[in-house]
């Protein structure tokens, strides 16, 4: 097992991800855990991969009461009627990783980045990896006259579609969970409207309106972004991992013209410059650094 792990921790060491991201994490070590009086266990920058010796290393054991029998969220581990097949697509629910295979150890999936300060699965929904999507729509900021905004470097100044969280407070991309057997770009726009335009409070007509205004839009959306996710939700046994799209408005007369309204468990919603200084919630900084960069090479 050593070595397997040996191994493991020398090639997750130097994978980047496409968006250009080392396959570590920073936000998912010490502290509180989210929506807990639970602190993590400290791990430091040297003892985060497995294959580190850390006899000292007894993190608490958590999984919040709060999804217990839940029917998106798995049963405890040792449920005779719970037979996961790891690494691999189990039925509708897909426990495969976007970083390759993860280990299994006393019959428990581990983290492919290594120690978080905390075991169990905490608030997310499974064991292993948690599929999520994340719509990065984007335009570019105009003057009244309908002319490019241009930044201090004479830059066209890109803007995306930011939601306020309600768990954190912290601005994030407005994204969600991959329900089973939903593809990843379904969800990425399912979300978007019910956190940035709050689909669920429209009425039928309005919902018919959007969507062919967004059929159009949403199905060309570039990947910029599929793997591991610096959540501060992430356990020792469970982790987030994403898949983000760019959606491009470039004239600002579709999604960009739109009127955005905060919904589902957002408490805000707004565009924001992309900044290469900009703070958001998990890894979703880099993902919006990503976007950009690839913005202004195509405009250059």
């Amino acid at each position: 097992m050593n070595i397997i792990l040996k191994f493991i921790a020398l090639f997750t060491a130097f994978m980047i991800r496409p968006a250009g991201m080392v396959l570590t994490h920073f936000k998912c070590r010490n502290g509180m855990y989210p929506r807990s009086a639970i602190e993590r266990f400290m791990v430091p920058d040297d003892k985060i991969n497995w294959s580190v010796e850390y006899k000292e290393y007894k993190p608490p054991n958590h999984t919040a009461n709060s999804i217990h029998g839940k029917p998106w969220a798995d049963p405890k581990i040792g449920d005779p009627n719970f037979k996961p097949k790891w690494n691999a697509l189990d039925k509708n629910v897909n426990r495969e990783s976007y970083t390759g295979q993860y280990l299994i150890q006393d019959r428990y999936p581990l983290n492919p980045v290594g120690r978080t300060g905390i075991c169990g699965r905490g608030v997310l929904g499974r064991w292993g990896p948690n599929h999520a999507a994340d719509p990065v729509v984007t335009r570019w900021k105009r003057l009244l006259s309908g002319e490019l905004e241009l930044d201090k470097n004479h830059k066209p100044i890109l803007q995306f579609v930011a939601i306020k969280r309600g768990d954190t407070g912290e601005w994030a991309l407005p994204g969600g969970m991959v329900d089973p057997g939903e593809k990843v770009t379904t969800t990425a726009v399912r979300e978007f409207q019910e956190e940035a335009i709050n689909s669920l409070v429209m009425s039928e007509d309005d919902k018919k309106e959007w969507e062919e205004k967004f059929k159009s839009f949403f199905s060309n959306g570039d990947e910029v972004f599929q793997g591991y996710v610096d959540d501060p939700r992430n356990t020792d046994n469970a982790w987030m991992e994403t898949s983000a799209y760019n959606f491009h408005d470039d004239k600002g007369d579709v999604v960009g013209a739109l009127k955005l309204n905060a919904g589902d468990d957002a408490v805000g919603v707004q565009w924001v410059d992309a900044a290469h200084d900009i703070k958001l919630y998990a890894s979703h900084e880099d993902i919006v650094k990503e976007v950009l960069k690839r913005r202004l090479l195509a405009i250059t």
